[in-house]
């Protein structure tokens, strides 16, 4: 599979803050997407989730559906549990032909609360890692047999955040868990995406592309600040406006052979980041680089 540019609609409606561009029509969102020249878009909160509808709505834009997060809770409950519940998502998904299904565990985690910092992201004990990748792995594989790929989402404020989250999750996950790799909340959360990419290629399941400005996140550290705070200030940008280089990334992925969605995605404030100007940038950036590493 050859690899496809898509965007995430959190540049225009964030789903964790609604006060940053709540008031903006889905139709924006999708005509920017489509003539910015995205091929596909990830699932957003004001999309319709029936599935002929949706169906209907993109075709009008000529784009597909990428997938979308899905909040887990297997820290809480049991693995079958988790399957039933997941239901009507992967109906979506599979009605609208996406490929991958991106989950992260949410039920102990603090990124959408702004009175807690990011200090405070939960930990667990060594002995819960065992449990919770069992729980993961017979999901993936549940997700695995109907046809999709699943890619689970490191993200800041969540169980796996850090280098040795990480490591504790590879470590007790089966082959079947994907990884949704994040530049912007690896390099946050102290994590090399270069050096994910090539310790565990076959893990790489879905990408995400954003850039950071770390003298925000410094700040953001310094005054014990929230994920939505951080998100306000700016600790996030488009590709080809912050510090990460993308030229090391697309490399690391074409050495793979890492075919599959590369996606656009910066929690900005869209009156202070136009979404458009910024979804652009972030094409180009990521397109002239996978050409130059021969992975196009």
């Amino acid at each position: 599979m050859s690899i496809r540019f898509g965007v995430s609609p959190i540049a225009w409606i964030n789903d964790d803050m609604p006060e940053l561009g709540g008031d903006t029509p889905l139709e924006t969102v999708l005509g920017d997407a489509r003539d910015i020249g995205f091929a596909g878009v990830e699932l957003g909160g004001k999309f319709p989730k029936d599935p002929a509808a949706l169906k209907l709505l993109l075709g009008g834009y000529g784009l597909d559906l990428v997938g979308g997060w899905y909040s887990g809770s297997l820290l809480t409950q049991s693995a079958d549990a988790e399957i039933d519940a997941l239901q009507p998502h992967l109906a979506l998904l599979e009605a609208l032909g996406s490929t991958v299904f991106v989950m992260a565990e949410t039920s102990n985690a603090i990124h959408g609360y702004r009175g807690r910092p990011l200090s405070e992201t939960p930990r667990l004990a060594p002995k819960d890692w065992a449990v919770f990748g069992a729980r993961l792995t017979q999901v993936a594989d549940y997700i695995q047999a109907r046809g999709l790929r699943f890619a689970y989402h490191h993200h800041l404020g969540t169980v796996v955040e850090t280098r040795a989250d990480l490591e504790a999750f590879l470590a007790h996950t089966g082959a079947t868990v994907g990884l949704t790799l994040d530049t912007g909340h690896a390099e946050l959360g102290g994590i090399d995406p270069v050096a994910v990419i090539r310790s565990h290629p076959a893990r790489i399941a879905h990408v995400h592309c954003k850039d950071v400005r770390r003298a925000v996140f410094a700040r953001v550290e310094a005054e014990r600040s929230s994920f939505l705070d951080g998100v306000l200030a700016g600790m996030f940008t488009t590709p080809g406006d912050g510090h990460i280089d993308y030229g090391e990334v697309m490399t690391a992925l074409a050495e793979i052979g890492y075919g599959g969605w590369i996606i656009v995605e910066a929690e900005q404030d869209p009156a202070l980041a136009n979404p458009r100007d910024y979804g652009e940038l972030g094409l180009k950036t990521l397109r002239q680089a996978a050409v130059a590493a021969g992975l196009i």
